[in-house]
């Protein structure tokens, strides 16, 4: 397993993957994504903010991140945090914990880019999203409303979200790999 950036040519796989998303959610819970902007999603990938997950030459998860995120996280986006969004993991690769593998990556992504949280949201009344990111070591923060806007897809209108985060310890980097 690897995680690396995604590329433009990996826009059909992205879109391929929130599809499946969307299905899968439609299983699970009452709500699910709506459709995302290819220009939102365009500018991720050129700003290094789309992340694929591989196993060997197949891409088994993708998620994209930000260094901001002032819509959902009000006064607290001052905190220096990376925010993760949109983990969407294949069918075919469910169960190989991959969250949990993008939560040390984004601890070392973190402490490389002077970050001191890790955040994520989720839909605030799924108990289910809810318990397992509690389960992958996220601390539940509560719940908010985030103000309407265009800056946001189209699934955060009139939602209330459960806020995550996760403190990144007080390790030292060396060379690259991380120290206690």
């Amino acid at each position: 397993m690897t995680i690396v950036q995604s590329t433009e040519a990996d826009m059909g796989t992205i879109f391929d993957f929130y599809e499946m998303a969307v299905l899968y959610q439609k299983t699970k819970f009452h709500k699910h994504w709506l459709p995302f902007d290819r220009d939102m999603v365009k500018k991720e990938i050129a700003g290094n903010k789309q992340w694929k997950i591989m196993e060997a030459d197949e891409v088994a998860c993708v998620f994209a991140i930000a260094y901001e995120d002032p819509f959902i996280w009000k006064e607290k986006n001052a905190d220096p945090s990376i925010y993760i969004h949109r983990i969407v993991t294949h069918p075919s690769f469910r169960g190989k914990n991959y969250v949990k593998a993008i939560i040390e990556w984004a601890k070392f992504h973190a402490k490389e880019h002077n970050k001191k949280f890790i955040r994520m949201d989720t839909w605030g009344d799924n108990q289910g999203l809810i318990d397992y990111y509690i389960f992958c070591g996220f601390n539940f923060l509560g719940q908010v409303i985030p103000e309407p806007t265009d800056e946001l897809p189209a699934h955060y209108s009139a939602i209330v979200l459960g806020l995550f985060e996760i403190e990144v310890g007080n390790q030292m980097l060396v060379t690259g790999k991380q120290r206690d």
